[in-house]
This record gives structure tokens, sequence and C-alpha cells, in this order.
């Protein structure tokens, strides 16, 4: 089987999200389990099953050590295939690929991605989820914005990027969650306001760095030729691919360069597009220079054009390229890990149920994850029925 025998076969059937505001409120006293289970009630309803349906499960967790032993007994499901593949934020985009040939080889019928998390208001904003790193330990780094700091000092002293191009990059996810009733984050929003808020890790400000939240997201998926059996229209995996070059900031090759120049002309390859095709864009924006990076290795700009290309509103809500439509990691909410949420939107955009964020004509959504520290890239193109 080549990948691209992949491409098409898989669709998703059903999305939702819990700890969210107009979801169910966060509460001190709620745990992750309880959000989770909250986001998956939702998108079993999205998709018209019940939980004794589910027969795959791919999860993960911050803080559970066995997350799919705990997951399926709190659901009272009894899964045949389960997969906690844990490589930060970007696990769950990169459940995909797992979860799709799962369902292809007829290991399971209805595949289950989900996250929880009670960060928030749980178990505390200053809580690290990572072990300490051998090597930069002893130098006691603000783990992890000190990494991507260093990579956005390394960013703005090679290719003259300005903590201005920053700064565009949170006032866009900004614009873009003030579309968006479930963002947590929904102030106005100015560049002279980032620029002007209390430093973290130079050059990265507050504003600069994503939210710490509450928050949960499933997906429930098939085999594409059940998916018409549904309440909603599916939306089709195209083609991921995922790639990591290093664990720890001090092995990354070049700062300037992730993984995502590996795994996004692979996944494009096995949707056989390319990012002209792409007409909405969900990147992990922990941090405003991963929107930058990311773009740039994409391919939807050259290596150091990624400052000059977001300014002017491109990626915000009017621009000719929308990106992060639900406002991000950066305004919309960030608990721990992001990755379930870029699907969660693309559906939603690719469904045309994003409300008054939606773009106009999105059949062709790119979802990027990233895990650690710029360290595991995963990238998924996804497609409504129009794309296949």
């Amino acid at each position: 089987m080549k990948t691209t025998d992949l491409r098409g076969k898989t669709a998703i059937v059903g999305v939702g999200l819990g700890g969210l505001p107009g979801v169910l409120n966060a509460a001190p006293n709620r745990s992750s389990m309880e959000i989770q289970t909250e986001a998956v009630h939702h998108a079993l309803a999205d998709a018209g099953l019940k939980s004794s349906d589910v027969d795959g499960l791919f999860t993960g967790s911050s803080h559970a050590f066995m997350p799919a032993l705990s997951t399926a007994e709190y659901l009272g499901i009894r899964p045949k295939i389960s997969d906690t593949t844990m490589i930060g934020g970007s696990s769950f985009i990169g459940h995909l690929l797992p979860a799709a040939m799962a369902l292809q080889y007829g290991l399971c019928d209805v595949a289950l991605i989900c996250y929880g998390s009670n960060q928030g208001s749980g178990f505390g904003k200053l809580k690290s989820m990572s072990e300490p790193q051998t090597y930069e330990a002893p130098y006691d780094p603000r783990h992890p914005i000190s990494s991507y700091a260093l990579a956005a000092a390394r960013h703005m002293y090679q290719f003259g990027t300005r903590r201005e191009d920053l700064a565009e990059v949170a006032v866009a996810a900004r614009r873009w969650a003030q579309l968006n009733p479930l963002a947590f984050a929904r102030d106005d929003l100015t560049i002279e306001q980032v620029m002007a808020s209390r430093m973290v890790n130079d050059p990265l400000s507050i504003l600069d760095c994503c939210l710490v939240t509450d928050g949960g997201g499933a997906l429930v998926l098939v085999r594409s030729e059940r998916a018409k059996d549904f309440p909603k229209p599916p939306v089709y995996m195209l083609g991921t691919a995922m790639a990591h070059w290093h664990r720890q900031i001090s092995s990354m090759p070049d700062l300037t360069v992730t993984a995502a120049a590996e795994s996004g002309p692979r996944a494009f390859a096995m949707a056989g597009l390319k990012p002209a095709d792409v007409d909405v864009v969900e990147l992990y924006d922990a941090f405003t220079i991963n929107t930058i990076l990311f773009l740039e290795d994409l391919g939807f700009c050259a290596k150091g054009e990624g400052g000059a290309f977001v300014c002017n509103g491109r990626i915000a809500p009017g621009g000719s390229l929308p990106v992060n439509t639900n406002g991000g990691g950066l305004s919309c909410c960030h608990p721990g890990m992001y990755g379930t949420f870029l699907l969660i939107e693309a559906v939603q955009q690719l469904r045309g149920e994003a409300g008054a964020r939606q773009v106009d004509n999105a059949h062709i959504a790119l979802c990027h994850g990233n895990g650690g520290v710029l360290s595991s890239q995963v990238t998924a193109l996804l497609g409504d029925a129009s794309a296949l």
C-alpha cells in the first residue's frame, strides 16, 4: 500500500468541543477527564452515534500515565485498537494516520480522537508538562518559552524580522477570535499594545505567547464509504505526514527551519495538492514565531519572508490567506496541547458552520501541529466532497 492509497479513504463525521465559553464554562472543580468527556459526547452527538459504537481510541494526555485505559474506562467503551503516541501538541493530528490505517484495514469501524485538559483552572499555569532536558536544565531556561524565544531571535537576526511582524500574528489571531463566541480572549488588540506588553523572554512578550486555558476536543472518523450515512457533511483526510528532527532546542539543526519543511511536502504529495490550493490554514501558534516559521516551511512564502508576509492583515479576516480562523492558541484557547482544535476548526470551516468567521468557498484546509519545542511537526490536508 502506498500513502496515496489512503487519500480520501477516511472521513471525519463528528466533532465536539468541551470546557470552552459557550460550550460549558470551565469550572475549577472540573477534571481533565470531565472536560474531555464533554467534548466526546458533543462529537458523538454531532455524528449521531453512541459511545458504544466506538471501537478505536486515539488519545493522549498531559498528565495521565495510561490515557487510553483511563479514557476507555470512563467512557464505558471497549476499543479493539488504541494508540496513545505522545509527541506533544501535534499528537492528535498525528493520530489521523494510524486511525485511517486502522479503519482501512478493518481493525475498527468508528475511531475516536480526543483530548481534554484543565490546565487553566486545575494543575496550574506555571507547571511544566515536560521532563527536564539533560543538556539545558543546568541553565534553568523558562521552559518552553526560552526555546521559542531563541528561534525568534535567530530569525530576527538572520532575516531582519521585526517585533512588529510578530505582533501582526497576535493581532490577526485576536481579530479572528473576536468573530468566535467560544474564544477566551476577545478584547481589542493593536500592534502597539503587543509591542508595549510585558517582556517574558526577549524578544517574546506576554502577548506573543499562547493562552493557558481549560479545553477539550474530539473527532469521530469512519471509512469514507460510510460517510454519507451520517447527519453532517463529511470532511475527508486527503494527506498527512509527520517529521521530527530533535527533542531539545539545543539539538535543532537550524533554528529557522522546522521539520514542517519535510512533513508539509509529503502531506501535499499524498493529497496531490500544493499551497496555492489551500483555502484556509490552521497552524499551531503556541508563540507568534510559530506562524511565521510554518508559513515559510509549508511553502506559503519563501524562507525569511514570513515576517513581511503576515503584515498588513494578510492572515487576518479579510486578508488573502485566512490563518487560525478560530483565534488560535494565541486568542481562542490553549489547554496544554492544541492539536485537536486545529482539526475541529478546519472541519467547521469546510462544513460552512463557522458563523461570522466563515471563510467563503472553503473546500481545502491545511492543519499543522507542533509538539515539544518546535520538535514534532505533523501536517494534514482535509477537504470536502468536492476535493475527492
